[in-house]
């Protein structure tokens, strides 16, 4: 019997940071995150964008009776 692939338990995200001239003396931190389960790259410049950017890029939660009592949000430390 065939079954649709079951989305990973665990996701795994690398955020680059660098801090970039704007010149006049001025620098900002950007950023890239990358979810290296699709491949899928985003571009970010303040800590809510990036929380923001991973919430989209993880995959919608299933209401099977596997993800039930799991938790999926995280709090967010600044």
């Amino acid at each position: 019997m065939d079954q649709a692939p079951q989305p990973p338990h665990t996701h795994l995200f690398t955020v680059r940071l660098w801090l970039e001239e704007l010149g006049a003396g001025q620098t900002e931190w950007r950023g890239e995150v990358h979810y290296v389960v699709s491949g899928e790259v985003r571009y970010f410049r303040d800590w809510p964008t990036l929380v923001a950017l991973v919430q989209v890029m993880l995959p919608k939660k299933d209401n099977s009776s596997r993800s039930r009592g799991r938790r999926t949000e995280w709090p967010v430390r600044h």
